[in-house]
């Protein structure tokens, strides 16, 4: 099942020959004879088909049911898939039998066809599980960290030296990290380690911890694909990278908090996954060699994070990032995962839990990138980062030319915002 669940929705051949399969569809059931009855009901029905999808594409952004507004991209995509839904299910009547069972058929392949679309337009979601949520595990070969490890003093770029066996490119995989604290259903989490961590010698590094959007998975490919030409650069140093799941399989978003609703998704990132990697990984003890990073509501969730405990987080990467969790459909949130109790859900923004927190925030360096033309999220991006310097972080933001809020805004913002982090991170030069 895994090499089923593997099979590329993006960039191999499956979207386009489902595409080709919809054209032939959809040329059958207009190659007929028509007669102004059955061309009305045909235009009826593919009218009435693309209606429903303009209905579900302005309830769902009202009621934030997809999680983030969906852009336009998605409502041309639905309605063509919609309208010709519609065009398919008028024609299971009044017709020849092989033109319903071609309608039938037609009536699959059209919403595949939709879904693919919609899915290559956002870039997110490269295989066939990612799209359903399913996580392949792929156990990656995890070294053994060494009790007695020690830092060199200075910048790691300066003292070291790269051997002669160390491969070209990190190894990436999946790795259960345990609930034990939070008891929070989590998905395997991705991870990234790159080519100075694979030797026997290798150096402590620095860490980071990214999340990513909902719906998403916490997939690494992205982070790694970047650093492994990063570190290429670099005589091998990159941070190593884990992605854990702070969504879960459920479906529902946890907005970032502990909850009866969901779970105890900030204390599964917060506790957990931190103590797993102090504990099973050869990473530095200094929070400055730590960043806490996220995509879309992953960006939420790290903003929140960092801005409850700037000890434990020196370093904020906010790709895209919500202004703070739970923006998208505030009173849903507030019900499900707060109880209905509005101030606590006030009292959970990354503002409001930094005003409590005056002057500690000083140390802290925070990078906010947001795609240039991204239609709903420059906004949230200027006030969050915005936010942040008043706090007192050292705050850099971005607009990456030419990026929405899909594939584009993730790989520009982690390429910009993890290049300004090497010479924080001690990995090239100032």
């Amino acid at each position: 099942m895994s090499a089923f669940w593997s099979m590329p929705v993006i960039d191999g051949p499956l979207p386009w020959i489902v595409f080709a399969v919809a054209l032939g569809v959809l040329v059958c059931l207009l190659w007929r004879r028509w007669t102004a009855r059955t061309a009305l009901v045909a235009a009826v029905a593919a009218a009435a088909g693309a209606l429903v999808a303009l209905a579900v594409y302005f309830v769902s952004n009202a009621t934030g049911a997809f999680g983030d507004p969906l852009p336009q991209e998605v409502l041309w995509w639905a309605m063509g898939a919609f309208a010709a839904i519609g065009l398919a299910i008028a024609s299971l009547w009044g017709s020849a039998t092989w033109r319903r069972i071609v309608a039938a058929f037609g009536v699959v392949v059209f919403a595949i066809a939709g879904v693919l679309g919609v899915n290559a337009y956002y870039g997110l979601n490269p295989t066939l599980g990612s799209i359903f949520g399913i996580v392949v595990e792929n156990p990656i070969d995890m070294p053994t960290p060494d009790p007695d490890q020690t830092t060199d003093a200075g910048p790691l770029y300066q003292s070291w030296k790269p051997p002669a066996d160390m491969p070209s490119k990190g190894q990436r995989g999946t790795q259960v990290i345990p609930a034990t604290v939070s008891r929070f259903d989590a998905r395997p989490a991705g991870i990234y380690l790159p080519p100075a961590a694979l030797g026997e010698d290798a150096p402590v590094l620095p860490v980071v911890i990214l999340m990513m959007g909902f719906p998403g998975n916490p997939d690494v490919s992205y982070a790694a694909d970047i650093l492994d030409d990063y570190a290429a650069r670099h005589d091998g140093l990159a941070p190593i990278v884990v992605v854990p799941d702070q969504i879960g399989p459920s479906g529902s978003d946890p907005a970032c908090a502990d909850s009866k609703a969901v779970g105890n998704a900030m204390t599964y990132i917060t506790e957990d996954v931190v103590t797993w990697i102090k504990g099973n990984l050869r990473v530095s003890a200094d929070p400055k060699e730590w960043v806490i990073a996220g995509y879309s509501n992953g960006g939420g969730c790290a903003f929140k994070y960092m801005a409850s405990d700037p000890d434990l987080w020196q370093n904020l990467l906010d790709v895209s990032g919500e202004e703070f969790p739970g923006s998208e459909d505030i009173p849903a949130v507030t019900a499900s995962i707060f109880g209905g109790d509005a101030a606590a859900f006030e009292a959970s923004k990354p503002e409001s839990i930094m005003a409590t927190k005056p002057g500690q925030y000083e140390g802290v360096t925070a990078v906010f990138t947001i795609g240039a033309v991204d239609p709903w999220f420059v906004p949230a991006s200027q006030a969050a980062s915005a936010a942040a310097k008043a706090a007192g972080m050292s705050v850099t933001y971005i607009e990456i030319p030419g990026a929405d809020h899909g594939v584009s805004a993730l790989t520009g913002g982690l390429q910009q915002g993890l290049k300004l982090f090497y010479p924080v991170l001690g990995l090239s030069a100032p």
